[in-house]
């Protein structure tokens, strides 16, 4: 960070600064409970029931309602933040999924699990978006990547500590203390601003906000839009397959000791922490967004070579390849900071909040590709396969969008 930055960020409105720190802390309970289900997938499945040669298939089903509630809620949220403003989606998000994974606490069966996980997606949907169209329309054009990058990298390690707490207490404890947590970080709504931009925007009459159709019916704005996605796939392929069927993976590398989701997951998110801040910081450097996503996309290559390479009998190695495909995953920040600049303030919040969550959604086709595709290449070439595709879709997506670094930000799509 340069002097003139550091000035800046010293002398900022200290509401501007709580709004970032809460958007920060919002999406740590947000990943914290996201990722919750993929580490207690086999200890709750099996405690409701489900037969040890169903946990797959089960677990798939659980995962694609979670991300079916995910796609829903990313439109419904995304329009509501570019009509309501993005305070009001922010805190609106939390106390949905808070709400919905304490309920998870309770289930007696799949069903009754799997309706919550769907209600619960549509929660996780909001609080990303909102928080990245705030963080991108309050900081000065100089610190707005930093400041993304502050909101993912803390957001991540919340994955770390639902391993932690998964690992100390039963699954049920454990979504309950994902829920109150997002309770409590309702209480710090009174000290969180709204963005200056979208107030600007709420006050214009005859300006179309959150329409959803801009996105679908002019062909600049939905080839970027379908560019920005397919940027973002491989992380979340990493994170549905590679990590989630940890055990799957593990057994056809012919591991002895089958690692467990949770630390794998646990490695993973250490690894995204420090991916993200070093793509926000090498996105500094650089000046440029697209540059940072294609370093962190050629070492992600190397990476899963890494990890599909080393056949071991490790659960240190395992646990630390794991890590590495964090690290080369780690431009989420970098990834949603570009789906928010390519979008003109009417319509930010429903790009920025609808980007992120199609790609969580591409776990369904991903994982029903994957599922489809074992008995002909085996688990790990079946992984290799549709990773493969998504890197590829990736680096062709990135040449086509614009570069975005000190864009401004303060105009419509009309």
């Amino acid at each position: 960070m340069t002097s003139i930055q550091f000035s800046t960020l010293r002398t900022m409105d200290r509401a501007v600064l709580m709004t970032i720190l809460v958007a920060a802390l919002g999406y740590f309970v947000d990943i914290f409970d996201l990722l919750l289900f993929s580490i207690v997938r086999v200890q709750s499945l099996k405690d409701l029931g489900v037969a040890e040669a169903d946990l797959l298939s089960t677990g798939i089903r659980l995962i694609n309602t979670q991300m079916a509630g995910l796609l829903l809620g990313g439109f419904l949220w995304g329009v509501l933040g570019d009509r309501m403003g993005r305070i009001s989606v922010l805190f609106g998000s939390i106390a949905l999924y808070s709400l919905a994974n304490i309920a998870n606490g309770f289930v007696t069966s799949v069903d009754q699990y799997a309706l919550l996980r769907f209600i619960a997606g549509i929660g996780l949907a909001g609080e990303l978006g909102a928080g990245i169209s705030l963080a991108s329309e309050l900081l000065p054009r100089a610190l707005r990547g930093l400041g993304t990058t502050f909101i993912a990298s803390i957001g991540v390690l919340g994955a770390t500590f639902a391993a932690a707490v998964a690992e100390l207490a039963d699954w049920r404890i454990a979504y309950i203390i994902g829920g109150i947590m997002g309770i409590c970080l309702l209480a710090l709504r009174v000290n969180a601003r709204e963005s200056g931009m979208y107030e600007t925007l709420a006050r214009q009459e005859g300006v179309s906000r959150g329409n959803v159709l801009l996105l679908f019916t002019r062909p600049a704005l939905l080839k970027k839009y379908l560019a920005v996605i397919l940027v973002g796939a491989p992380i979340w392929g990493i994170v549905g397959l590679f990590i989630t069927f940890t055990p799957e993976f593990a057994k056809d590398f012919g591991m002895s000791t089958i690692p467990k989701a949770g630390m794998a997951v646990l490695s993973c998110y250490a690894g995204l922490a420090i991916g993200d801040l070093f793509s926000g910081v090498l996105s500094q450097f650089l000046r440029s967004r697209r540059k940072a996503v294609a370093v962190s996309l050629g070492m992600l290559v190397m990476f899963i070579a890494v990890y599909v390479g080393f056949r071991h009998d490790s659960l240190l190695l395992y646990y630390l390849s794991c890590g590495l495909l964090g690290l080369g995953a780690g431009y989420w920040a970098m990834f949603v900071q570009i789906g928010a600049e390519q979008f003109g303030t009417n319509i930010r919040a429903t790009a920025a909040t609808t980007i992120p969550n199609l790609v969580r959604g591409l776990t369904i086709p991903m994982t029903a590709g994957f599922h489809a595709l074992i008995p002909q290449l085996g688990v790990t070439g079946s992984g290799l396969a549709v990773m493969a595709i998504a890197i590829t879709l990736a680096f062709a997506a990135l040449l086509t969008l614009k570069e975005t670094f000190e864009t401004d930000l303060d105009y419509l799509e009309v």
